[in-house]
């Protein structure tokens, strides 16, 4: 049973998560192996079994009574402390065949790639959304996309990892029109109703991507759907981490960037995106939140937002986790 009076039936053996969803619920969720918290709900009668370790709880939030709805299945009757997405209707995800479609360096370590989707393929995506990338060699990857999808091209913009089975392949032995497939689109990552308010995005490294989908997507609105204002803070160590201006094409958008590790002569901001953000005594109350980037960024984020007046239901992320070996 959840918050709301909602019931559903365990199905034997399935986290919590899967069975919501195999009776039409939809939970928000994001790396589905324990790693963040996204999908964390609270425990208010009842018992659970563990499936995965939940590494994305605190020792604290665990003795709280909070579990994550992916990484446990029932064994009792359960009461859960948890909201479904609401009125947000999630594509259903699919496997597809694609080709790249470009390649192109935007940093000493990103490259932004194109993928071609078959002109039939019908797929549909809510900016903020992640597709699960499957290399040549069978290594599957999460990547968000990063662009509005409307002509069957979805950009991504990748990282160089060390050792990476599939950033090998990237930034070594990928070619143009090479035959790849994906699977999505995935993530509960995504706008909900920003009509009046105060939108900010604060990403770090790459978790700029699906907050650039996003972007696209707020331009299209009629003027009277937008949001009050639109800011992004945008963190990295060196200039070099930020490889394009979030702002271009969008007047509403204010953009405000961020160096941990600045050369000397930097006269922007300095340190972490939240404090920077907390530094101008945002009104929290009419404020939502966008985060995506390092698990570390979005934890301390939503600490320090809650406990400063936010609403933790104004409070939406995505973390970057590394890859489980596979």
């Amino acid at each position: 049973t959840l918050s709301s009076g909602v019931t559903f039936k365990q199905v034997d053996g399935r986290s919590i998560l899967e069975t919501a969803e195999s009776n039409g619920l939809s939970f928000a969720y994001s790396c589905r192996t324990g790693g963040c918290s996204t999908c964390k709900c609270k425990v208010i009668s009842g018992d659970t079994v563990p499936l995965v370790d939940e590494l994305g709880l605190s020792q604290k939030e665990k003795d709280e009574g909070w579990i994550l709805s992916c990484a446990r299945s029932a064994t009792s009757n359960l009461e859960i402390e948890i909201d479904d997405l609401g009125d947000v209707i999630l594509p259903k995800p699919a496997l597809f065949p694609c080709r790249i479609n470009s390649i192109d360096n935007v940093s000493k370590h990103v490259i932004r790639v194109g993928l071609r989707l078959p002109p039939t393929s019908n797929f549909k995506i809510l900016p903020g959304q992640y597709v699960d990338v499957i290399g040549p060699s069978g290594v599957r990857r999460s990547y968000s996309v990063a662009n509005h999808v409307t002509d069957n091209i979805l950009e991504f913009h990748i990282r160089e990892v060390d050792g990476g089975c599939l950033s090998d392949f990237w930034f070594g032995k990928a070619k143009i029109n090479d035959l790849l497939r994906l699977n999505g689109p995935l993530g509960t990552f995504c706008l909900r109703s920003i009509k009046a308010q105060d939108v900010v995005f604060l990403a770090t490294g790459t978790g700029i991507a699906p907050i650039k989908a996003m972007i696209d997507s707020i331009k299209l609105l009629a003027p009277q759907d937008n949001p009050n204002s639109l800011t992004v803070f945008w963190g990295g160590r060196t200039l070099d981490d930020l490889y394009f201006d979030p702002s271009a094409d969008c007047t509403l958008l204010r953009y405000v960037p961020v160096l941990s590790r600045p050369a000397v002569d930097w006269k922007g901001q300095k340190g972490y995106v939240q404090d920077v953000f907390l530094n101008e005594h945002p009104n929290l109350s009419n404020s939502v939140i966008y985060a995506c980037g390092s698990d570390k960024m979005i934890r301390s984020s939503r600490e320090i937002l809650v406990k400063s007046g936010l609403s933790e239901k104004h409070f939406f992320s995505d973390a970057f986790l590394p890859s489980a070996p596979q």
